[in-house]
């Protein structure tokens, strides 16, 4: 009897260890480092993709969300592509974006975003 209190106390002491690396146990600091931004594309005011991208909080600002959701090219701070959709400077057709329904006044990659804010970019000639 003797020699299986050890044993029982090696156990016990293992599956305490063991109940600590569950996955229920994980720090939620790795899910806040995240937030969820709301894309969405347009090409003449007419949606055709959408996505809830999840931005880095230390990296929230449009562009990044943007990149990680598509392909984007970009010139002089302007994005001019993105998923294989251009701008056509010759017919004044642009990527212009608002963030929540306002027309954004940064560019893509110093407008900064929130948790749950709307995206949309949409290519479209301008006035």
């Amino acid at each position: 009897m003797k020699k299986m209190i050890p044993t029982v106390l090696v156990l016990l002491g293992l599956l305490a260890l063991l109940a600590g690396c569950t996955a229920g146990s994980q720090p939620k600091h790795a899910a806040a480092a995240t937030i969820p931004v709301i894309y969405e594309l347009r090409e003449n005011n007419r949606a055709f993709a959408k996505k809830t991208i999840q931005v880095p909080k230390n990296k929230a600002v449009v562009l990044t969300g943007l990149q990680k959701g598509w392909s984007v090219k970009a010139a002089n701070g302007f994005i001019t592509s993105i998923a294989g959709k251009s701008q056509n400077t010759a017919k004044k057709i642009y990527w212009l974006y608002t963030v929540n329904g306002k027309m954004a006044s940064k560019g893509a990659a110093q407008q900064k975003v929130q948790a749950k804010d709307k995206v949309v970019f949409n290519l479209a000639p301008t006035k």
